[in-house]
């Protein structure tokens, strides 16, 4: 599902729009272009959080503040793959 979303941008933010769009250049439209930049803003702040998450754990695992893992890696991460 698409949605449409009406912005009021600089003169300087829509003349770079303008000169990342068009002939010549990777994306037809502005529209694909402002579609582009968000989905890698989005994808950053994803990784981020990721790389946050992994920091913590190997925080945790320096300061000892780790429970042995009794199961089965194997079995679990086939589990989690097949859902």
């Amino acid at each position: 599902m698409s949605s449409t979303l009406n912005l009021s941008l600089t003169d300087e933010l829509r003349a770079f729009i303008d000169q990342q769009s068009g002939e010549g250049t990777l994306y037809a439209t502005p529209s694909e272009f402002v579609r582009d930049v968000l989905r890698d803003k989005k994808e950053r702040l994803e990784a981020a959080g990721i790389r946050d998450a992994i920091l913590e754990g190997y925080q945790d695992a320096i300061a000892g503040r780790t429970v042995p893992y009794r199961g089965n890696l194997r079995q679990l991460l086939k589990k989690k793959a097949a859902d």
